[in-house]
């Protein structure tokens, strides 16, 4: 029964955690409010770092969430120069992350990486448009079987100071597959191929590892609207 109802937590969280416990013990001592206020915080931090399993769609060509969160943009964008994938505008999708979303990070196709570039930057607001440009970020270039490429960029936000991506040059990856994962309030930009219509609105709420955001294979337009 324990297996269905605890949620796994990523390694990284347990320092914080302990951290967060001890300080509650100690503040505890002092005065015993402080020290329920340091459990609930604890409480807080192991939410922030839990781990679910998730259940990927398999059928080939769809483009799944990186990331839990909302819809923040939706339009065309140059990918990152330092991916090396031209200037030409490619169709993109931003999935901002608060606070309150899981924060572990997922492959959204299947595919081999063939450039990361990361860049040192600001602390803006991630949900704005200038974040892709100014804030920092480690972004990475994925081929696909058919040749084709697709970007995804992980963007600290205005209250996340580290990023995390476990992934190297040359390493193959599945859709779905845990990469790495921000902390405290972020975002994560997906790039399509040209051509690619997104299949999501602005404002609807994404499951990382379930989501689809688009079907590199259908020729559906685009969709319209937003969620409010």
């Amino acid at each position: 029964m324990s297996s269905y109802i605890m949620v796994p937590i990523h390694r990284e969280g347990w320092p914080f955690i302990a951290l967060f416990a001890v300080a509650a013990i100690l503040l505890g001592l002092l005065w015993q409010p402080l020290g329920w206020l340091g459990l609930v915080a604890t409480l807080w931090c192991a939410y922030f770092f839990r781990n679910p399993d998730r259940v990927t769609p398999t059928r080939d060509g769809l483009v799944i969430s990186p990331a839990d969160g909302v819809i923040c943009l939706v339009g065309d964008a140059v990918p990152p120069a330092g991916l090396g994938l031209g200037e030409t505008p490619r169709p993109r999708v931003c999935v901002f992350m608060s606070v309150f979303d899981v924060h572990i990070n997922r492959a959204p196709l299947s595919g081999r990486v063939t450039k990361l570039a990361y860049h040192a930057g600001k602390f803006v607001n991630a949900a704005l448009d200038k974040a892709s440009e100014e804030n920092e970020r480690m972004a990475v270039a994925l081929e696909l079987e058919d040749g084709r490429s697709v970007a995804f960029v992980q963007i600290a936000g205005l209250v996340a100071r580290r990023i995390r991506c476990d992934l190297v040059e040359g390493q193959t990856i599945r859709a779905g597959e845990r990469f790495g994962l921000i902390r405290f309030g972020s975002r994560v930009d997906v790039y399509f191929p040209e051509g690619v219509q997104p299949q999501v609105t602005l404002g609807q709420r994404c499951i990382a590892g379930e989501t689809v955001l688009a079907d590199l294979n259908s020729t559906e337009p685009a969709r319209q609207g937003e969620v409010r």
